[in-house]
C-alpha cells in the first residue's frame, strides 16, 4: 500500500492502484477503531470507483461492530451538514473533489462535522491500517439508508431570506458533478432562471475538468453568461463544496470577493461579528469587514485551521481565495451553495449588477497563485526574507512579506516540491515589478 495517499486533510490517490478495495476496507476498519462510536454516515460522489468504494469501505467499518448510513450520493456539504444536523458520531465522503477521473479519496470527519487532518486522526488511522491487526466485532454493524437533500435544501435556504430574491438568470455549470444533483433541489424554490450547464452526473467529466479554479475551466460558463444575459455565472467542483463566480460580463471574480460580499451581508443582522480570510485574500477583504462593523481575523490556509479557528472565536463565517466559505451555522464547514445563495440575496437587495458592487470593493491587482517547482523550498524562504529584510514579515504560512503599496506570500506546497506565490499591488506596474523580482529568486 501506497502510504503517501494519507493527505494532510484527507486520503487521495489513483484507483485502483493507490486506493482500492482491499485499502478501502482496511480504512473502514481503522476508522471504526478509531472514533469507537456506534454509527457514522458515508456520503458519495458520481465517480465510478465511488460505487465499489462504499461498498469495500462500509464493509470494513461494519465488520468492527459499526452501523452504516448510506447517504447514498451527496456533496460534501451535504455530508457535513447530515452529520452535524442527525447527530451522527462520524462521517466519510467518498470522492476526490476537483482531481481528475482516475482519482478517488476520503474526507473524515467526527461528530458535529469536525474534519480529521493529519494530526487529528488520519495518520492515526494510516497507521492503524499498515498494522493491519484488526480484530472484528463479534456482532456485525448494520447499514441503513437516508436521504438527507430535502433537510440540506430547506437548511441552506435558511441562510437568505427567500422572499427577497428576485428573478435573476443564474448559468451554473456542475461540470458533471454532485452540484447536478443538489442545485435544483435547491433552486426550485426560488424565482430565478436557471441555466444549466454540465449537470447530467459522470464521473468520466466528458466536457471538461471539474477544477473551476483553472480559468480555462470557466470559459464554458463564461460564454454561457454572455449568451443568455445572465446576471451571474457560478461553477462548482466534483464535490460541489467549493464554487466560483463570475459577473455578468462571465469576467471571473475572485473567492477573497465573494468573502468580502458574502462577509458584509452577514453582517447586516450581526454587527461586531468575527469574519476569518485567510492571508491569501485581498487586503480589501479585512478592510470591507471593518468598515461594515465586523472584526476581521487572518489565518492559515486550509480547512482545518480555518474551521478550528471559527470554533475558538465563535466566528460568523470565513472565506478563502480557492472558493471554500465557512459558515458557523452550518456546523463550521464550508458550502459553496450557501455562499452562492447569499450572493444573490445581495444582489436581489442592492439591485445592482455584480461589476458594480464589485467596483468600489475590488480596488487592486493580484498576480493569482503562481506554483514554482524548487528544490530546497527553506533555503529559497530564507533568500527571500534577507532580500525583503525591511518589509514587515511574518510567518504565519510561510513568508508574507508587506509593503504599503504591496504584499507577498510564498508558501511550500504541502504535498509537492512547490513554492506557492501570490502577489498584490495597488497599480498593474508595480504588481509586474514585484511578482517579476519575486521570481527571479525563487526560479533561480
Amino acid at each position: 500500500m501506497n502510504l503517501d495517499i494519507f493527505k494532510s486533510y484527507d486520503i487521495r490517490g489513483i484507483y485502483p492502484s493507490e486506493l482500492n478495495e482491499d485499502v478501502a476496507r482496511r480504512i473502514g476498519r481503522a476508522f471504526a477503531d478509531y472514533l469507537r462510536v456506534p454509527a457514522v454516515a458515508i456520503g458519495r460522489d458520481m465517480r465510478l470507483s465511488s460505487e465499489p468504494l462504499f461498498r469495500a469501505l462500509a464493509d470494513g467499518i461494519t465488520m468492527q461492530g459499526t452501523d452504516v448510513v448510506d447517504l447514498g450520493l451527496t456533496t460534501t456539504d451535504e455530508l457535513y451538514f447530515a452529520v452535524g444536523h442527525f447527530k451522527y458520531q462520524g462521517g466519510i465522503m467518498i470522492t476526490a473533489s476537483h482531481n481528475p477521473k482516475q482519482y478517488n479519496g476520503f474526507k473524515l470527519c467526527r461528530a458535529d462535522a469536525v474534519p480529521l487532518a493529519s494530526d487529528t486522526g488520519v495518520f492515526a488511522i494510516r497507521d492503524l491500517v499498515q498494522a493491519d491487526r484488526f480484530v472484528p466485532s463479534a456482532t456485525r454493524g448494520q447499514i441503513t439508508a437516508k436521504d438527507p437533500l430535502p433537510a440540506f435544501a430547506e437548511h441552506c435556504l435558511s441562510f437568505v431570506d427567500v422572499n427577497s430574491i428576485k428573478p435573476l438568470k443564474i448559468a451554473i455549470d456542475a461540470g458533471n458533478g454532485m452540484a447536478g444533483l443538489v442545485v435544483p433541489a435547491i433552486f426550485k424554490h426560488l424565482p430565478v432562471t436557471l441555466i444549466p450547464l454540465y449537470f447530467e452526473l459522470d464521473g468520466t467529466f466528458p466536457n471538461h475538468p471539474a477544477s473551476p479554479i483553472e480559468p480555462e475551466n470557466m470559459a464554458d460558463l463564461q460564454a454561457a453568461v454572455v449568451k443568455h444575459g445572465a446576471d451571474l455565472g457560478a461553477a462548482f467542483d466534483g464535490d460541489a463544496d467549493r464554487v466560483f463566480i463570475t459577473d455578468e460580463h462571465g469576467a471571473l471574480v475572485g473567492g477573497d470577493m465573494v468573502t468580502a460580499l458574502v462577509a458584509r451581508n452577514l453582517l447586516r443582522g450581526k454587527p461586531g461579528a468575527t469574519i476569518l480570510y485567510n492571508l491569501i485574500c485581498s487586503r480589501s477583504v479585512p478592510e470591507i469587514i471593518e468598515r461594515s462593523g465586523g472584526v476581521p481575523v487572518r489565518t492559515r490556509v486550509g480547512h482545518s485551521y480555518i474551521k478550528a479557528i471559527m470554533r475558538e472565536r465563535n466566528a460568523i463565517f470565513g472565506g478563502e481565495h480557492s472558493g471554500h466559505f465557512y459558515f458557523r451555522d452550518n456546523y463550521y464547514a464550508d458550502s459553496g451553495l450557501i455562499a452562492l445563495l447569499v450572493v444573490l440575496e445581495v444582489i436581489s437587495r442592492e439591485n445592482k449588477p455584480v461589476s458594480q458592487l464589485l467596483r468600489p470593493l475590488d480596488t487592486r491587482v493580484r498576480s493569482g497563485e503562481i506554483n514554482s517547482h524548487v528544490a530546497d523550498a527553506p533555503a529559497k524562504l530564507a533568500a527571500l526574507e534577507q532580500r525583503y529584510g525591511d518589509a514587515q514579515l511574518d510567518h504565519l504560512d510561510g513568508l508574507t512579506i508587506q509593503y504599503p503599496t504591496w504584499w507577498a506570500n510564498v508558501r511550500p506546497s504541502n504535498t509537492e516540491p512547490l513554492l506557492r506565490l501570490n502577489v498584490e499591488a495597488d497599480d498593474p506596474a508595480t504588481l509586474a515589478a514585484k511578482r517579476d523580482a519575486l521570481l527571479a529568486i525563487i526560479r533561480t
